[in-house]
């Protein structure tokens, strides 16, 4: 059995009976170089033992040598933490949880502000982009940091997205003797800080105007969301392919024939933890896809493939619970995506061409799904006066797998 400590800037002083008595009784203490150094002196029969780097590799065959370890972490190890890896690797049997106060509950406390409230993201090992998808105006968020250099970073990445209005209060140490802090808006904030540092996020617009035309998880944005060359589902038609595939936290997408990437990193912005796998033929659109993940705060959930959607093997992507085809709309490649789909998977198809409604209402036939006709009229300038202009008809089929068979 492992057990995992999980330990505060304070130390000794901060732990209660029982994790002080598995700390003393450990044969072998496994952590880092800083928890090792705060407990070493209350374990005097214990080995001490450091993290290996690269870490999860060698885990293994740390475990293997070490199977009844006493694992230290920081705070809640369930929380971007060790634990969650340990279990992974071994499964909940094997694993026992001691959480301390977390310095994501502790940096609430001291701004007073209710769980219920708050999201925290991690960018600890990550890219400070990762924030970006949960900014909108009157967020609040607790964002946990890699070190004393990255409050000023963040700062400096609100304010060149625009959220330098943002209030940023960087808390260091704490629950510890060094607990220090300090709050400016965004585009003030500038300086290191001490180490072991979080942020906490206010969030406000410089433009609320024009942060409204992106903010939230809401589908539809406008075209500019993304830097892209023109080959795009529109806003409106993305809306309605979104509604249907339902993106929900943890899902993942299949995005086959992606073009730039609209759907799926719309599909990433819905919905906490969803991820998307897409499969493009045209490298420099691929490209653009990842830049645009990236942009986005999404590097990590979106995997881009530079292939052939007619030809790729889909059965060697991660499991999907929903899947768009947008472009190269083959018979083959409908019955590929549906047949791969588990119970409750949802389908989305457009087509624009008679050739592709025919695929669309033969697939159709056979699963029950829904068949939609989308025309959308803009209203545009032509002379003194506006006219309406419509967008090429695009024809959606949705479709729920219910069973793993296919219907006859």
């Amino acid at each position: 059995m492992i057990d995992v400590v999980g330990i505060g800037d304070d130390g000794w002083a901060g732990l209660d009976a029982g994790r002080r008595g598995l700390v003393e009784r450990a044969v072998t203490l496994i952590g880092g170089r800083r928890h090792l150094d705060l407990l070493a002196p209350h374990a005097p029969a214990a080995e001490l033992v450091d993290w290996p780097s690269p870490l999860r590799p060698a885990l293994p065959d740390l475990l293997r040598a070490h199977p009844d370890a006493v694992v230290l972490a920081s705070g809640d190890p369930l929380r971007s933490g060790i634990a969650t890896t340990l279990i992974d690797l071994v499964g909940t049997d094997r694993v026992r949880v001691h959480p301390h106060v977390g310095s994501h509950a502790l940096a609430r406390a001291r701004q007073g502000w209710s769980a219920e409230e708050v999201f925290v993201v991690t960018t600890v090992g990550r890219d400070l982009r990762a924030v970006l998808p949960h900014l909108s105006p009157g967020a609040r968020l607790v964002v946990l940091l890699s070190d004393g250099d990255a409050p000023a970073a963040l700062a400096a990445l609100l304010t060149e997205r625009g959220w330098g209005a943002t209030m940023l209060t960087a808390r260091w140490h704490l629950g510890g003797p060094e607990e220090g802090a300090r709050a400016e808006r965004a585009d003030a904030f500038a300086g290191a800080t001490p180490p072991l540092v979080l942020a906490c996020l206010d969030v406000r617009a410089d433009d609320p105007a024009s942060a409204a035309r992106t903010a939230g998880p809401v589908p539809g944005r406008p075209e500019d969301f993304i830097d892209h060359d023109g080959q795009l589902t529109k806003r409106d038609v993305r809306a309605s392919a979104l509604a249907r595939l339902r993106p929900a936290p943890g899902d993942h997408l299949w995005d086959l024939g992606a073009g730039n990437g609209s759907v799926a990193l719309e599909w990433c912005l819905a919905a906490d933890r969803a991820g998307a796998t897409c499969v493009e033929r045209d490298p420099t659109r691929a490209a653009r896809i990842t830049a645009n993940a990236a942009a986005l705060g999404l590097s990590g959930r979106v995997e881009v493939l530079v292939a052939d959607t007619t030809t790729t093997d889909l059965t060697t992507l991660r499991p999907a619970d929903a899947v768009f085809v947008g472009g190269g709309l083959e018979p083959d490649l409908l019955e590929s995506a549906w047949s791969s789909l588990r119970p409750g998977g949802r389908l989305v198809a457009h087509a624009v061409t008679l050739e592709g409604e025919a695929a669309l209402v033969a697939l159709a036939d056979r699963t029950a799904g829904e068949l939609t006709r989308l025309s959308v009229e803009r209203a545009v300038e032509l002379g003194r006066f506006r006219s309406w202009t419509p967008a090429r008809t695009v024809t959606q089929l949705a479709a729920t797998r219910t069973t793993t068979e296919d219907p006859t």
